[in-house]
């Protein structure tokens, strides 16, 4: 069992070690920034959606 942790573990840090090296740290940031703006850009979106569609459907419209 002990050399199954092991094996798993090398594999896990030597993933670690190749992305931490092949990214800087601002490219990250910037990475994660753009995907919090797209998921904010979604909801945003849907939400205006789910107003309308609520109000247009409160007024009787089919």
């Amino acid at each position: 069992m002990k050399i199954y942790y092991m094996k798993k573990y090398s594999i896990n840090a030597a993933l670690l070690s190749f992305m931490a090296m092949s990214l800087s740290s601002c490219e990250i940031v910037g990475e994660i920034f753009k995907t919090g703006m797209w998921v904010g850009v979604v909801l945003v979106v849907l939400v205006i959606f789910l107003i309308f569609y609520f109000l247009n459907k409160g007024k009787g419209n089919p």
